[in-house]
């Protein structure tokens, strides 16, 4: 397990390679990549600053990962986070998980990243043409992050 949060990009491809790398077991890697874009609620958006509490996001990260291996037969999991000014198709976040089976992998995948968006601690603030404005929670993430626990009363 690894979670990193950085201001410096990343290469998704090197760091699946290394999640991955000498061990026979994965017969699965499910990975998302999240991206800035250069709209949001209607504004253009020319730059997207990530703030964070260092210690308590890694981790709140940290917890998140270690829920998604309790509730799923994974091998490994990695999140890695950037922080700071980002700019339109700038890599935001990379969750990658490996498992002997595609349904754990994707499983485990989603739901990190799900919880990622409702209990990591980042604030965001997007500079648009008029002016810089903080992003507020969306009730779509909360939504996503409410159908896990469904699912585990059902279980």
């Amino acid at each position: 397990m690894a979670v990193r949060v950085q201001t410096e990009d990343f290469d998704a491809g090197a760091e699946i390679a290394r999640l991955r790398a000498a061990n026979p077991a994965v017969g699965a890697v499910a990975s998302f990549i999240g991206v800035a874009r250069d709209v949001n609620d209607g504004a253009t958006v020319a730059t997207l600053t990530l703030e964070h509490y260092p210690g308590m996001t890694e981790r709140a990260l940290e917890d998140i990962v270690a829920q998604a291996r309790a509730r799923w037969e994974v091998l490994d999991i990695l999140v890695v986070h950037r922080v700071g000014e980002l700019r339109p198709l700038d890599q935001i976040v990379l969750v990658a998980v490996t498992s002997a089976h595609r349904g754990e992998a994707f499983a485990a995948c989603e739901f990190v990243m799900d919880y990622l968006k409702t209990e990591a601690p980042f604030w965001k603030r997007e500079t648009t043409p008029g002016g810089s404005r903080w992003v507020d929670a969306r009730l779509s993430d909360a939504d996503a992050r409410a159908r896990w626990d469904e699912r585990e009363a059902h279980e």
